[in-house]
């Protein structure tokens, strides 16, 4: 008889997973933070226009420059991922695809972060 139930009263008395409140909050404050950050690169990269290697080369040498990029690129890869993987868990259905696109979203996020710190870091140094 349990395949006459409905969706909703199958579903009913499960309970919330409760992250969306917290999933909500991080991508919010995520996004507040990139809102001045982005400002700054935008301008920086506007000011840097026609500029040459060795120009480029002592801008990156100043620490203040080299935090920025580095809050630039930890807020935006943590942004992008806690989207996706918004997106994945409400349209992704099948559940070994669901875990596999969890998983390699986090894995390239760190990556993306961690090779632009390496990079940003070897140019500042």
């Amino acid at each position: 008889m349990a395949h006459l139930r409905s969706p909703v009263a199958r579903a009913r008395g499960l309970g919330s997973a409760h992250t969306g409140v917290s999933e909500w909050w991080r991508q919010r404050l995520t996004a507040v933070a990139l809102v001045p950050l982005c400002l700054w690169f935008g301008a920086s990269l506007i000011s840097l226009t026609g500029a040459d290697h060795a120009h480029f080369a002592a801008w990156m040498a100043e620490p203040l420059h080299a935090v920025g990029l580095l809050l630039v690129i930890g807020a935006a890869s943590y942004h992008f991922k806690v989207g996706l993987d918004v997106v994945i868990e409400d349209y992704v259905h099948t559940e070994w695809a669901k875990v596999t696109l969890l998983v390699v979203n986090g894995f390239g996020a760190v990556t993306t972060a961690a090779v632009s710190a390496f990079a940003v870091l070897k140019l500042a140094l």
